[in-house]
């Protein structure tokens, strides 16, 4: 069959009343997870797996994959508003998100994240259909080398996240990765960083440290604030409160380019949409004519991370359909659920059960629609969220984390170490010092750590492949270039500061 073909194959399939009330079902609660901080796509699917077992394999995994997707649409909402991430991938959304917020163009800021993930989210699902086969076997290429490589180039980055020197967001980068390696090693056991403390060595929450970083470090930075009674002005008018056309303006540019790194970073197993969303975020940096507007509340900021990560998940899929290997841990939970239903993705899928590889496929345009339309119409309630009083909307924002923190894995050290890294990212930021590279490199430290070993193990303790092998060099030779790039540009500028002074 052709792709018009398989296509409307898969809308019969995935239009039938029950699959399309299991997808809307899915989308709600991947929206749900994505607001409430700690849940996650992970958490909420391995909450909702059993109940996939009871209904048609076909209906459970459109359930299932509306709330993996779902959850990057709900992620964006507490980031914008309250600087607390519903989700890890919706971190970098709190830098330029909530200063937008702070600025009353929250309805803006929820608009583009909204619009923006709906367009990067069909663009992905267009890909996932074109080149689904082509695309898995050069992810195929990438070995140990090639992954160090690539987060490398990440952590490069992390200098594009920091507002102030080169130097500061590299020094943050290195604390991530150190907390990032805290608990056992992962392939001789040996506790490294654990001080003898059970409790850590199972490594530290992810979520804990992000609502720590963010949501507790706004809740002290407001209780500061001497006009604290004055949280934000905002019109109320939905045609003010949706972008404008200069947002758009500004915007369209950094949607696409947003899609094209989530997409690409989707394929690859450990990338996924929280590595997306940062290197996105980076790029928009690199691209800016004024890459000082960022983190003062710059609307691509938040469209090109945004789009990302929904892009990100999107192509997320491509791994797991078509060669059978889920790239994330959550969609590993997306896995389980095929094989319980006796379905075994992979390269057989198409021939062996083509009605759920299409169905599930088309299902996700079905999905992305559903988010759209759901998601505007709420703009203006969650923007009246901002008339509450700080001295009630506060305490709620702490109540909310501190629930977040203990549902994770019902454990009070990780609402502990929420709270001692609110502290710590108060005095970050009252000392000029950026969370957010932190956090990357965080995500990325027992990756960085594996992926070394790993390739020098093949090597023989040799570098040089890192730098013989085609894709590992050629990564290696653009974070160079954008290591000295960010060092060159923040001199040009301080230089041109001096002379103006």
């Amino acid at each position: 069959m052709g792709m018009i073909d398989n296509m409307l194959y898969g809308f019969s399939v995935a239009l039938t009343l029950e699959n399309v009330m299991f997808c809307l079902l899915g989308t709600l609660l991947g929206t749900l997870a994505g607001v409430l901080p700690g849940l996650g796509p992970l958490g909420a699917m391995a909450i909702l797996l059993p109940i996939t077992l009871k209904i048609p394999a076909a209906s459970g995994l459109i359930m299932l994959a509306g709330v993996y997707y779902g959850v990057a649409y709900g992620g964006s909402t507490t980031s914008i508003l309250a600087s607390v991430p519903g989700e890890i991938s919706s971190v970098v959304t709190c830098i330029d998100g909530h200063e937008m917020a702070k600025q009353g163009r929250a309805g803006a800021a929820l608009g583009i994240a909204a619009f923006g993930s709906w367009i990067a989210g069909t663009l992905g699902i267009v890909g996932l259909m074109a080149f689904a086969v082509p695309l898995s076997n050069f992810a195929l290429a990438f070995g140990s080398h090639e992954y160090f490589a690539l987060i490398v180039l990440g952590l490069v980055f992390v200098a594009s996240l920091s507002q102030g020197s080169v130097l500061r967001g590299v020094m943050m980068a290195f604390v991530g990765l150190i907390l990032g390696n805290v608990g056992l090693d992962i392939e001789t056991t040996a506790p490294r960083f654990t001080f003898g403390s059970l409790e850590l060595s199972n490594g530290l929450s992810i979520g804990s440290l992000a609502m720590g970083l963010f949501g507790i470090r706004e809740v002290l930075t407001g209780l500061e604030e001497a006009e604290a009674d004055t949280l934000v002005k905002f019109k109320t008018k939905m045609r003010d409160l949706l972008p404008t056309k200069s947002d758009w303006l500004q915007s369209k540019w950094a949607m696409l380019r947003g899609t094209a790194v989530g997409f690409f970073l989707g394929l690859l197993p450990g990338g996924g949409p929280t590595l997306a969303s940062f290197i996105s975020y980076g790029v928009e940096k690199r691209f800016a004519k004024d890459p000082s507007r960022f983190g003062k509340g710059a609307i691509e900021g938040v469209a090109g991370p945004e789009s990302a990560n929904n892009s990100a998940s999107s192509s997320a899929f491509i791994p797991l359909l078509t060669l059978g290997i889920p790239p994330t841990a959550a969609l590993a939970v997306l896995y389980g659920a095929f094989m319980l239903h006796g379905v075994v993705p992979g390269p057989l899928l198409l021939h062996t059960n083509p009605d759920i590889f299409w169905g599930l496929v088309c299902s996700m345009y079905i999905g992305n629609v559903m988010l759209l339309v759901l998601n505007l119409p709420l703009i203006p309630m969650w923007v009246q969220v901002l008339r509450i009083p700080p001295r009630i909307f506060y305490p709620l924002i702490l109540i909310f984390c501190l629930v977040g923190a203990y549902s994770q894995s019902n454990n009070l050290f990780d609402v502990y170490v929420m709270l001692i890294f609110g502290v710590v990212g108060y005095l970050f930021k009252k000392f000029g010092y950026e969370g957010a590279p932190l956090l990357l490199a965080f995500v990325l430290g027992t990756m960085f750590d594996q992926n070394l070993r790993q390739a020098l193990l093949i090597s023989h303790g040799s570098f040089v492949p890192f730098f013989t092998r085609p894709l590992s060099a050629c990564i290696l030779a653009l974070a160079a270039a954008v290591l000295f790039f960010s060092i060159f540009s923040r001199r040009k500028r301080k230089l041109g500061e001096s002379l103006t002074s």
